[in-house]
C-alpha cells in the first residue's frame, strides 16, 4: 500500500483559507470559490498518507477552488489516524548521505511513526468510509451540481475505486476522477474497472507507477469509449509524491506540481462543461 517515497517530500509554506466543518459524519476541511463566486461542482479530495490536515492538501484544495468556481471538501477519511508529519523529515535524515547510525535511528523512527497509518487505513477498511461519503454527498449537493474526486499517493487508489461503476439510485457516485501518482494498484486491473472519465499525472520516475506500466495504461484508458475515455500524463524528471510535496529546493519541480493542478482543473471543467 505504501513505500519509502510515501514519506518523502517538502512541506509547504502557507496559510490555508477554509474551514472545517462536520460533514456526513466526517470532520472536514472546506473551502469554496474566492469573491462569493457561483459554486460550478464538488471536488473531494482524497489525501496522501499525511492525512486532512496536511498544510500541503488544504493548500492544494484552496488552489482548486481558486482556479475555478467548485466547492472542495477535504475530508478526514482516516478518522484520525495519518501518518505523522514529522515523518517527511525523519525519511529525508534517514535517505541523505551521512552517519550510518544517524541514519538508520530516523528510519526507525520513520517506520515507528508510519506503522499505524499503514495498519489502520488498509483500503479495504477505508474504501466503505470513502464511498458512504460520497454516496451521502451525491444525494445531498451531487443532486443538482457535478461531483468529482481528486486522489493522491494512498487517496489515488480509492479515487480509482470510485470509477468503477459505482451508482447512487441510478446515476454515477462521481462524475470524472483525477489522481496523482496513485499507489497500490493492480495493473491492468483497476484501470480496466474504470467507467467515469480519470485522468491521471505520474513521473516518469515513480516507483508506484514504472514509465512502461504508465504508457500501457494510458493506451487502456485513452481507447475507452465516447465519454469514459481517460488520460495519463507523464511528467519528466518527478517522481511519487510530486503533485503535493514538490520539493520547492529541486528545479521544475514545484512547476510540475502547477501543472498537475491545472491539468486537473481543465478536466474537470471539459466533464462539468463549465469555462475555466
Amino acid at each position: 500500500m505504501s513505500c519509502p517515497d510515501c514519506f518523502k517530500g517538502s512541506i509547504h509554506d502557507g496559510e490555508p483559507r477554509g474551514r472545517t466543518i462536520k460533514l456526513h459524519d466526517l470532520d472536514t476541511y472546506v473551502v469554496e470559490p474566492s469573491e462569493g463566486k457561483e459554486v460550478k461542482g464538488v471536488v473531494v479530495v482524497i489525501p496522501d498518507a499525511f492525512g486532512w490536515e496536511f498544510v500541503n492538501c488544504r493548500l492544494l484544495a484552496d488552489n482548486y477552488a481558486d482556479k475555478s468556481n467548485y466547492k472542495v471538501y477535504l475530508p478526514d477519511f482516516m478518522i484520525g489516524d495519518a501518518a505523522p508529519v514529522s515523518a517527511l523529515e525523519n525519511m529525508h535524515v534517514a535517505m541523505a548521505p551521512g552517519n550510518l547510525l544517524k541514519r538508520g535511528y530516523n528510519l526507525f523512527l520513520t517506520l515507528w511513526a508510519v506503522m499505524p497509518f499503514i495498519i489502520r487505513n488498509r483500503f479495504g477498511k477505508t474504501y466503505p468510509i470513502v464511498k458512504n461519503f460520497f454516496e451521502k454527498l451525491r444525494k445531498s449537493e451531487g443532486a443538482t451540481l457535478p461531483v468529482s474526486v481528486a486522489g493522491f499517493c494512498w487517496g489515488g487508489k480509492l479515487a480509482i475505486l470510485l470509477s468503477h461503476g459505482v451508482e447512487v439510485d441510478g446515476k454515477p457516485i462521481i462524475d470524472a476522477a483525477f489522481t496523482g501518482h496513485p499507489s497500490g494498484l493492480s495493473f491492468p486491473g483497476d484501470f480496466e474497472k474504470v467507467t467515469v472519465p480519470l485522468s491521471v499525472a505520474v513521473g516518469d520516475i515513480d516507483s508506484q507507477f514504472p514509465l512502461e506500466m504508465a504508457e500501457k495504461m494510458n493506451n487502456l484508458v485513452e481507447s475507452k469509449p465516447g465519454p469514459t475515455r481517460g488520460e495519463i500524463k507523464i511528467y519528466p524528471g518527478a517522481g511519487h509524491g510530486f503533485c503535493v510535496r514538490a520539493s520547492t529546493e529541486k528545479d521544475g519541480l514545484a512547476e510540475k506540481a502547477s501543472a498537475a493542478e491545472d491539468q486537473a482543473i481543465v478536466w474537470f471543467n471539459t466533464h462539468f462543461k463549465v469555462g475555466s
